[in-house]
């Protein structure tokens, strides 16, 4: 349909809600002419020609409009209404037409010049701006949001991008609900949450299905962003799985009584389900449980029942091994020969020829391996080839061109500023930008605990 009216007479039923964009000192995005200024010129103009009809209204607020670049003159040309409050004569000619200088007469604070005619001098109607102290401000607010709740209606939050923050995760719809609900929902795959996205869609997030290639790698030098997607990654699997269906190792590669160890600690106790901690003297033991539970389930699998009915392998406990700094563990490092010493036949094999076979074979039959690394070469150092490709799913933060290339086939990741991150999903073959999680605040991680306490107590047995 060619617009919103046409739609409705064409008998359309889904509500299409208006969106209001609003842009504060847009003027920012014209400061030099580079391909951002170039970008947002473009897609400014084609929201203002032609988002009004589909019901989608732009505001842009800048303190002046002059500079050697601006918005374009045929833009500005869409947008009827315009608001100028004390200004110099050159700005007064940028905001109205070109035989409209109202503006620069403006003297006392406050004053303006409302023009709902495209900024000509028959449009001028001056008015004074009203003053709100806050307090006045907040009561005015606080009464919109209960007359809001007393209507009984779910609206939706407003979608604010600030590039010079880290994301909240008390934002995210997606997780709140999942954990504000009356029962675990079983789904066929689960999902976690690593940040805001910079674009409208839902928080950016990474899937595990049980087949090849869903595991997560996260590389780069931002320890406090790697714990805190950790930290939401386990308490968002905790709220997608009924008591007994899923395990979770931990390999935390924090120092003792560091304030990253005592927060992923922390983590550990809110969600409510039995999570083993594997410290360096117990890889060899677990990884070894880890194997013999593979190759069950893989023979299981092959059997000949299974094979009318592989039922058996799918319904088996989801198992995520989480690594916290795979560079701290050196048991783990990858060797090109794994072979046993003389005298030695009878060794219990490296926990890195494990922890390779689990990556490369275990996720159809629902393993899955979330691994942090400081960087590219110790990626390479601890993860065979073979390894490395079944990590399908990647983050990277701010790295060389060189090693953004060799791990997601793009320099991109050379560019990140502090708050960003690349999102990597080799399988459905996107790249994201987001801004990660900051760590969860103490009362969020309570609010949380209760309710997965809350919702694992109403599974019944």
């Amino acid at each position: 349909m060619q617009d919103i009216a046409v739609y409705k007479r064409a008998g359309g039923t889904e509500a299409i809600p208006r969106s209001l964009l609003i842009i504060d000192e847009f003027q920012e995005f014209f400061v030099e002419d580079d391909k951002i200024a170039q970008t947002a010129s473009l897609l400014l103009d084609r929201i203002v020609r032609q988002g009004r009809a589909f019901g989608i209204h732009v505001l842009l607020g800048s303190q002046t409009l002059g500079g050697a670049y601006t918005v374009a003159r045929t833009t500005l040309g869409q947008m009827v209404i315009r608001i100028a409050l004390q200004c110099n004569e050159a700005d007064a000619y940028l905001i109205m037409d070109d035989n409209n200088p109202a503006p620069r007469l403006l003297s006392r604070p406050g004053e303006g010049i409302y023009n709902d005619t495209a900024g000509t001098m028959e449009g001028n109607s001056p008015f004074q701006a009203v003053w709100l102290p806050d307090d006045v401000r907040d009561t005015y607010l606080s009464q919109i949001r209960q007359q809001a709740e007393r209507n009984g209606r779910d609206y939706p939050g407003p979608i604010v991008f600030e590039g010079n923050a880290p994301a909240d995760v008390r934002e995210n719809p997606v997780l709140r609900k999942l954990l504000e609900a009356e029962s675990i929902k079983p789904s066929p795959a689960a999902r976690i949450w690593l940040g805001a996205p910079n674009s409208i869609k839902g928080p950016t997030e990474a899937v595990f299905h049980r087949q090849s290639g869903n595991n997560l790698l996260i590389v780069g030098q931002r320890d406090e962003a790697t714990l805190a997607i950790l930290s939401v990654a386990l308490i968002s699997l905790a709220a997608q799985y009924p008591p007994g269906s899923v395990r979770f190792i931990m390999c935390d590669g924090s120092p003792p009584g560091s304030p990253p160890r005592e927060f992923m600690e922390r983590i550990i106790q809110a969600i409510a389900h039995p999570v083993t901690i594997a410290r360096q003297g117990d890889l060899g033991e677990i990884m070894g449980g880890l194997a013999d539970e593979l190759k069950r389930r893989t023979d299981d699998a092959q059997s000949e029942q299974q094979s009318r009915d592989r039922h058996g392998a799918a319904e088996a406990p989801a198992t995520f091994l989480f690594i916290h700094g795979l560079q701290k563990f050196n048991k783990l490092r990858y060797e090109e020969d794994f072979g046993f010493t003389a005298g030695e036949a009878e060794a219990a094999p490296n926990p890195a020829a494990l922890l390779n076979n689990l990556v490369s074979e275990g996720t159809r039959l629902g393993f899955h391996v979330i691994a942090s690394c400081d960087s590219y070469n110790n990626v390479n150092r601890f993860l065979s080839r073979k390894a490395f490709s079944e990590f399908e799913m990647r983050v990277l933060f701010q790295m060389s061109a060189n090693d953004s290339a060799s791990l997601i086939d793009s320099p991109k990741a050379s560019t990140l500023g502090l708050h960003r991150a690349l999102f990597y999903n080799e399988q459905e073959g996107y790249l994201e930008t987001f801004r990660p999680y900051a760590l969860p605040a103490a009362d969020w991680i309570e609010q949380a605990s209760r309710e997965l306490a809350r919702l694992l107590n109403s599974v019944s047995p």
